[in-house]
This record gives C-alpha cells, structure tokens and sequence, in this order.
C-alpha cells in the first residue's frame, strides 16, 4: 500500500505552503496532487510556487498532479482548467463538470469530491481516462472492496481517505465570510485565519462540523490507523493524507511505518493525536457506523 498526498485545502500563505511542498520531497510519499480546490479567489495568492513545487517534487522521485477546483462556476474558473493542462501532468478531476474541459486521451485521476459509488460509474472513468480513484469518504469497507475489485478489472488503482478533516460539502455560498458578517465578494480572506478550518458547534455545544470558505468538513479528523489491515485485504491501493499545520512530513513517516509494520495502529494515534484538528479522531463510515465514530477504544482493548 502506497501514499498519495492530496491538495492543501486551507488557505496558507504563500510560505507555509513552499514549506509543505518542500518538507514533501524526502517524505515516504509516492504522489502528491497540487492546486486550489475550494476556492479560485485563494489562487493568486501562492500560484506562482506550483512550478517550483512540481520541479522539486519530481526530483525527489514523487508523481505529480494538478487538481481542478471543486466547483467551477465563473468562465475564468473555467480557463483555469486549460491552464492546468497547458502544464502537462495529470489533472485531478474534483468537479465531473470539468470533463466537458478536458480532452479525451488526458491522464485523469479522480478526486473523492467526485460520487464514484458503484462499478458502473467506475467503468466510466475508467474509459474516460481514469487511472486512479480515490473514493469519497464515506463508503463501507465492503463497498470499498467491490469498487477495487473493478478496478483491477480496468487497471484503475483505488485510494481511499487515510488521513484529514472529511470533505463533506461544497457550496456556492462562504460560511467563513457570512460568520465574519461579510458578503462573499469582500471576504477579505477570513479563511486564512483558521488554518486547518473553523468548528462549528451545536447549540448544545457539541462539536458539529468544520467550515473552510465554502466548505464544508468532519470535526473530527479521520485517522485510519487500526484501519490498515482492513484496507489492505479489501485491495487498496493507496491512503489519502490531507495536509493539515504541524508537522505533516513526520505524519506522512508515521503512516508508512505502520504500512511497513514497523509500529502498531496504538503507536502511530499517540504519535499524530497531539496535532490533530479537532483534536480527536474517528473512522466510523469504514464500518457502516457514523462518521464521527471512533474505533480507537476497541483496537486498545
């Protein structure tokens, strides 16, 4: 089982995200995907280091693609697909509007934004030009294994979610600006005041959900730490690492000494609960239970 490390999907500054893209180069990583996600206004913040990232990443030996934003509405947001293209790598599809962008015979790998649910939709992409898929994060184990069945049948590999705050949700409307009480044309970036996303509670005070711009995360940060076994048997290929702040390389290290069997599923918790947002972890759609359940406590006992 190999590690893919997805899109950052706050808005960091320009250094911060230099650095993550630099400590990447000598993580146990075998790719990683760049590009803005959430929201097109971020772009011009960092844009100009996706080429020295890609040069650097490359060099170290990783596989590099460029992610599509998660909901294209405005023409320029379509332009910015071309662009993508224009830069010859694979492109992350994380709108399926992006298709009708992208030319046929294009290397697509496909984003867990994208509702791949069954082996029929699988086939599709596959014949679209798919040659990974990282299944949205909600799916049962069971699903998970029927899906990387098919996708040995097609020669798509399968990732799924090991690592991050779900993604759960895109809007057309800015939570983080509306929560500032500020029209969406005039954020002023509130976004990059809450690195890895805002908690939003229930009015009884019980964390609920995140909120990044437009959109929508778990609380809770899903870990797949006692989940690994599980995953192997069912034919993944890859887990999904979300970058989020502290010290994210060494997180990328800890997830491939548990695949390689150097620590324990109990090891590498105690090793990423410290840093982690929301400061708990859950894994409970892998098993038909909410979300926000955490296996955790059974693993120990």
């Amino acid at each position: 089982m190999e590690l893919t490390v997805g899109p950052n999907l706050f808005f960091w500054s320009a250094a911060q995200v230099r650095d993550l893209y630099d400590s990447l180069v000598s993580a146990p990583v075998q790719r990683v995907v760049l590009g803005e996600v959430v929201c097109s206004k971020r772009m011009s913040f960092w844009t100009d280091q996706i080429p020295p990232a890609i040069e650097k990443l490359q060099a170290g030996g990783k596989s590099v693609a460029l992610s599509t934003l998660a909901l294209i509405t405005l023409k320029r947001e379509r332009k910015m697909v071309g662009d993508l293209l224009e830069m010859g790598l694979p492109i992350e599809v994380a709108d399926i509007a992006a298709l009708r962008l992208i030319p046929e015979g294009t290397e697509l790998w496909i984003s867990p934004l994208v509702n791949v649910y069954n082996e029929g939709t699988l086939r599709w992409m596959a014949k679209r030009g798919a040659t990974r898929i990282c299944l949205p994060p909600e799916m049962p184990v069971e699903s998970i294994a029927t899906l990387a069945r098919a996708g040995a049948e097609e020669g798509v590999a399968i990732e799924v979610w090991g690592h991050g705050r779900l993604p759960l949700a895109i809007s057309g409307r800015c939570y983080h600006a509306r929560l500032h009480d500020r029209a969406k044309d005039n954020c002023q970036f509130v976004c990059g005041e809450d690195l890895d996303g805002r908690e939003v509670d229930t009015l009884d005070g019980q964390p609920f959900l995140a909120v990044n711009g437009v959109q929508t995360l778990s609380a809770s940060t899903a870990c797949m730490a006692h989940q690994i076994e599980a995953l192997r048997e069912a034919g993944v290929q890859a887990l999904r690492l979300s970058p989020q702040t502290g010290h994210f390389a060494d997180l990328c290290q800890g997830y491939a000494d548990r695949i390689a069997g150097r620590i324990s599923g109990d090891e590498l918790v105690a090793q990423l609960l410290p840093e982690a947002p929301g400061g708990r972890f859950s894994d409970g759609f892998l098993h038909g239970e909410a979300g926000a359940e955490w296996s955790g406590r059974t693993a120990a006992e």
